[in-house]
């Protein structure tokens, strides 16, 4: 299997999913009522990105006052800052087409959610993750921070543009991949060659083990689940476990290390017993889903205000008295063959953040009493 696909990485950045957006009611002045809006919404892209065309639709039925833009599924107000393909992985069990949500101009969630000023807000915590992501890989984001005004400005205008020759020509100078089939860091590869006009003498990473940045998302679909349709709705952000736990690649003998290994390193509380799994792997579905410095201040970006928000869940809290089995595991809208090498995933199917974002189904079934 190649290090780099072409075809894979561009089908992440073109792929897309059809939202219907409704005005919520209460924030209607019109009559009749103005129909929903329908847009693409970038799986890589982030909600707040496409107010400008959301809001233009309504426009002439909205009351008057200050903007307080954010959006919300069956209720629950949903966070601006998770890329949007992330966001409909993990609320849509069985994914919904086109994904129904209701926009709000009005009675912003503050005690659920961060405030969102605009583009320029999205931006910023692009940025923090993007700094993360570099202090996880090399142990430092001096590459981000030092990054010329003209550069950052491009990398942000090619990831709202969808252009990936542009975004990979500016973040390849920043050396964070991709991942070796051996588990090292290289920059030689078919879809890396954007790399060598800024090529150094030695690859930054190689002849040491590498971190990769992994964002899991954990949320409960009910017991003695059979259809993904029966999954019961995320009402609070308390039901999903939000967890930032890089994964360092270490050779296994020789062997390739694959998702399923990855998996139970990343989640051992859950992963790590085999019978866990239990028939995943005939469950899964084979086509996609979609189309698809300083150390404080490094430390200081890396806890920005959206990953103290999101409460993460103490170990502990991923115990249950019941027994988890995994359900689904899904990664960019695709239900993954357990055997397939993860350093494959990694390097094609991460966010341009340089996160790779894992959502994960578990169904939970009560243990058998011991007589």
């Amino acid at each position: 299997m190649e290090l780099c696909s072409e075809e894979a990485v561009k089908r992440v950045w073109q792929g897309a999913i059809p939202l219907q957006i409704h005005l919520h009611e209460s924030e209607v002045t019109s009559l009749p009522p103005p129909p929903p809006v329908l847009v693409l919404g970038p799986r890589i892209g982030y909600l707040p990105l496409l107010v400008p065309l959301i809001k233009a639709h309504f426009s002439s039925s909205l009351p008057p006052g200050n903007d307080t833009i954010w959006f919300d599924y069956r209720g629950l107000p949903l966070k601006w800052y998770i890329p949007t393909g992330v966001l409909f992985d993990l609320l849509c069990a069985e994914p919904e087409r086109p994904w129904n949500l209701t926009v709000h101009f009005r009675g912003h969630a503050g005690e659920i959610l961060a405030p969102c000023e605009g583009e320029d807000s999205v931006e910023r915590s692009y940025i923090n993750s993007l700094k993360e992501a570099a202090y996880i890989i090399n142990g430092n984001c001096k590459n981000v921070m030092n990054m010329s005004q003209a550069d950052r400005v491009d990398l942000w205008q090619s990831l709202l543009r969808g252009n990936m020759d542009g975004y990979l020509n500016i973040s390849s100078k920043l050396k964070l991949g991709p991942v070796r089939d051996d588990c090292l860091m290289r920059t030689s590869s078919s879809l890396a060659q954007h790399q060598q006009a800024n090529a150094e003498p030695e690859s930054v990473g190689s002849g040491r083990q590498c971190r990769i940045p992994v964002r899991l998302y954990v949320r409960s679909a009910g017991e003695s689940l059979d259809d993904l349709e029966d999954a019961p709705t995320v009402d609070s952000w308390e039901r999903v476990s939000y967890i930032n736990r890089p994964y360092e690649f270490r050779k296994d003998e020789g062997n390739y290390i694959t998702l399923k290994h990855a998996m139970k390193c990343l989640l051992p509380e859950i992963f790590g017993d085999e019978s866990l799994f239990g028939d995943y792997d005939s469950m899964i579905r084979k086509e996609p889903k979609d189309s698809i410095s300083e150390d404080s201040e490094i430390i200081n970006a890396s806890k920005s205000s959206q990953a103290e928000e999101i409460s993460s869940r103490k170990q502990s809290e991923v115990h249950s008295p019941k027994k988890a089995k995994v359900k689904l595991i899904r990664v960019q809208g695709i239900e993954l063959d357990m055997n397939i090498p993860f350093f494959w995933v990694v390097n094609n199917l991460k966010n341009p953040e340089y996160f790779l974002h894992i959502c994960v189904f578990v169904g939970l079934s009560s243990e058998p009493k011991s007589r």
